[in-house]
């Protein structure tokens, strides 16, 4: 993510920005909120100047548009703003402003809050860190992930029947993995997975291709496809590479939660009894899914609650739901907490 240009009295105001990846373009989706004004580049139809002609030509213009909806599409890597059309060309209807990597836009509220400026923060600094690809593979099986700031995204995968014995076979499929990461760009490669063959298949590597090999190192994981892939991130792997990341936190978080809750510990899940919780004062670290808190701030202030929670001396941390930990946040309310005391 790219700051252009700031102006900001106190939390009001506007911020100008060039989404750089899909990855901002995500963020973005948590930053922008229904009663905000975005204004960037579009395409709108006009009135042909050959007035024999009842046909419309497509001109670029910039519009500004109240937010009703934000959509993001990670597939078709582009984020939809839909809203009523406030300045422009035309001052009336709605538009739909599309948003990809590269397209500059500007964002006005009338409270920025502390956790959407951080969020802008966290996307400008990871734009410096290294693009990092999971190979999880056995015998005869191989998914390859790459890492986003939202988890860990399946791009590819190689699923070939043979018997580990069977040399020319196993050469095969290793040289069609090899061909599959070819097409991925990536500054470092995780190699993981169950068994010998992650270990068979980095040698097979530094003989085929030693300029990749030096980018890759081993891990353990006793699966692949994506419970491999959070094995990788909960194992601190991929924190050796890029320093903190925000994925592994998460897991980390949500797996001390699963093990307060399955021994009736510390812990609470669900807004009723983390409410009561707060009450209590027992509030050490408050969980909340990002789509969670999207959702409940159209409902109430739940963002004062968040401020009370930390005037308490509690932490906040947000989840990020497209990741298998905030995908287990979700599913027990989304939002947890884990607690000073037991109450």
């Amino acid at each position: 993510m790219k700051v252009v240009e700031e102006s900001l009295k106190g939390d009001q105001g506007e911020i100008k920005l060039i989404p750089e990846s899909v990855e901002d373009l995500w963020h973005l989706k948590y930053i922008i909120e229904p009663g905000d004004v975005v204004f960037s580049l579009t395409k709108r139809a006009s009135e042909s100047s050959d007035k024999l002609r009842s046909d419309k030509q497509m001109v670029t213009v910039r519009l500004g548009i109240r937010v009703e909806k934000v959509e993001f599409h990670k597939f078709a890597n582009r984020l939809r703003i839909s809203g009523v059309i406030v300045a422009g060309i035309d001052e009336s209807g709605h538009h739909t402003l599309n948003i990809v990597p590269g397209k500059e836009l500007s964002i006005i509220k009338e409270r920025w809050k502390d956790e959407q400026i951080e969020r802008i923060k966290a996307a400008v600094e990871s734009s410096n860190r290294p693009d990092i690809a999971i190979l999880t593979i056995e015998e005869g099986d191989a998914v390859l992930g790459v890492l986003r700031q939202w988890g860990v995204e399946e791009v590819a995968g190689i699923s070939r029947s043979y018997g580990k014995d069977r040399g020319d076979s196993r050469k095969e499929f290793f040289g069609d993995v090899h061909a599959m990461l070819k097409n991925v760009d990536f500054n470092y490669l995780v190699i993981a997975g169950p068994g010998f063959a992650k270990e068979d298949f980095y040698r097979f590597l530094k003989d085929r291709d030693p300029t990749m090999a030096e980018k890759a190192i081993l891990s353990d994981a006793s699966a692949i496809g994506m419970r491999g892939f959070v094995e990788v991130i909960r194992r601190g792997v991929v924190e050796r590479i890029a320093g903190e990341l925000r994925i592994a936190r998460d897991a980390e978080y949500l797996e001390k939660l699963l093990e307060e809750i399955s021994k009736d510990g510390k812990a609470v899940y669900g807004i009723e009894d983390v409410r009561k919780a707060y009450e209590y004062g027992a509030l050490e670290i408050l969980l909340v899914a990002d789509e969670y808190l999207r959702k409940e701030r159209e409902k109430w202030d739940i963002d004062s609650f968040l401020r009370g929670v930390e005037n308490m001396n509690g932490r906040v941390v947000i989840m990020s739901s497209e990741f298998e930990p905030g995908k287990q946040l979700m599913a027990l309310g989304g939002i947890a907490g884990l607690l000073r005391f037991k109450i």
